[in-house]
């Protein structure tokens, strides 16, 4: 006999039965900020393992050096790994099934109508910052694994393996201190990857990401005597226009990834200058640039300073200097995670009533750290269909609590039957 429909009802009435404890979990964990920056985490850290205990499930705690914290801009930083073994655990024939979520996040900004950090609920949503990314799919994966955990044990004697949650707090500085230093450490090598997503798509390849610190040194002087000095401005001015104008060339390079459509350039922050009285010296450029997956890296950077290097060329007196700032490799699709799709696709269509498509996505996410140490991926969790659809990093971020049940018991089936 079959076990897994009399497993799937099981998993689906305890989450029904627990769903106001699952909110109230997110709820505590939304009103402990994660504002990075300043990327002071390690406090949620603390709360979220004395949640995690409250329910059963012991987290272990690894600090980051704070020196190695301190060097890439933030100020504390604590990760977690809870370890549930199933049967005999990992290994003769078992897999380890990580599931990923991300703490930290970027700072509420204004215009909000509920408190950021109130986690309020109206009209069947919760309002705060991380409430949908990502903290929810803290509140997924921990109650999808205790709904596992709470099967009979005639279920749980068909299950081998180990699940474990990693929750972490560098997404938005790039990952490298959170499942990145997890990986790195040897404290982690999972066989399968859920990270934190939304429930209407399993996402399967992510854009690359390069930003660049471009500096544009000239000579300041007085505005009465512009010609003693050399105007950093008008030479950005003509930079701006060259990399805005490179954009035509970009939506050339199709990717045939559905969901992801073709590299762009952004300029995102500008700073020089002195005084109004003054010929700028000096202009610093942030940039990023979005790298399908089908490009590589290292010609994709090279590109881009050669550009630089050639407009700023066209500007006299000029000097240019040129910072990586981050380097974030794209998620290419991978048929290993054929199992881990499977699943999720077909339970999402069973409780969500709807088919639930394969995509790539724009975005950059820490599953590219998990893929490059050979891990099979995919996205799922908590969430509307879109980024814009749940206000993330804007203002009023909210989560649909129906889509936060539907997609625990989607990721708790799933897991059932990679356990199998």
């Amino acid at each position: 006999m079959n076990p897994a429909p009399t497993a799937y009802s099981a998993l689906d009435t305890w989450i029904d039965a627990h769903f106001d404890a699952q909110v109230r979990f997110l709820q505590e964990l939304v009103r402990v900020p994660t504002d990075t920056p300043p990327g002071d985490n390690a406090p949620h850290a603390r709360r979220t393992a004395e949640l995690l205990l409250a329910l059963g499930l012991q987290a272990q705690a690894h600090p980051v050096p704070p020196e190695q914290v301190q060097a890439a801009g933030l100020q504390s930083l604590t990760n977690l790994i809870v370890r549930r073994p199933f049967g005999a655990g990992p290994g003769a024939g078992g897999k380890t099934i990580a599931l990923n979520a991300h703490g930290d996040v970027v700072p509420p900004g204004e215009g909000w109508t509920h408190d950021p950090y109130g986690a309020e609920i109206a009209a069947g949503a919760m309002y705060g910052r991380a409430a949908a990314v990502s903290k929810s799919d803290f509140a997924t994966y921990a109650f999808a694994l205790l709904a596992l955990e709470s099967l009979p044990a005639p279920l749980q004697g068909s299950l081998k393996g180990q699940v474990e949650l990693h929750f972490t707090y560098d997404e938005e500085f790039g990952g490298e201190l959170g499942p990145g230093w997890l990986l790195a450490q040897g404290l982690t090598q999972p066989d399968y990857l859920i990270a934190a997503g939304f429930s209407y798509q399993v996402v399967v390849a992510h854009n690359g990401c390069l930003q660049m610190e471009v500096t544009l040194h000239g000579l300041a002087s007085h505005a009465a005597y512009p010609e003693t000095g050399v105007d950093a401005l008008q030479a950005a001015n003509r930079l701006l226009t060259a990399l805005y104008a490179h954009n035509s060339v970009l939506k050339t390079r199709r990717s045939q990834v559905a969901g992801i459509t073709h590299p762009y350039l952004n300029v995102g922050r500008i700073e020089g200058g002195s005084h109004t009285n003054v010929v700028p010296g000096k202009v610093v450029i942030k940039l990023d640039r979005r790298m399908i997956p089908e490009e590589d890296p290292a010609a994709v950077e090279a590109e881009v300073r050669t550009l630089i290097e050639h407009t700023v060329a066209g500007s006299p007196g000029v000097r240019v200097t040129m910072r990586r700032l981050l380097l974030a490799q794209s998620l290419k699709p991978d048929d290993r995670n054929a199992p881990l799709v499977q699943a999720l696709q077909t339970h999402g269509e069973a409780v969500f009533s709807e088919p639930i498509p394969v995509c790539g996505t724009p975005l950059y996410t820490d599953v590219r750290l998990y893929g490059a140490a050979g891990v099979a991926a995919a996205i799922y969790g908590a969430g509307p269909r879109t980024v814009l659809e749940s206000n993330a990093k804007r203002a009023d971020e909210h989560l649909m609590l129906e889509d936060l049940r539907r997609a625990t018991q989607v990721v708790a089936r799933s897991l059932f039957d990679l356990l199998q």
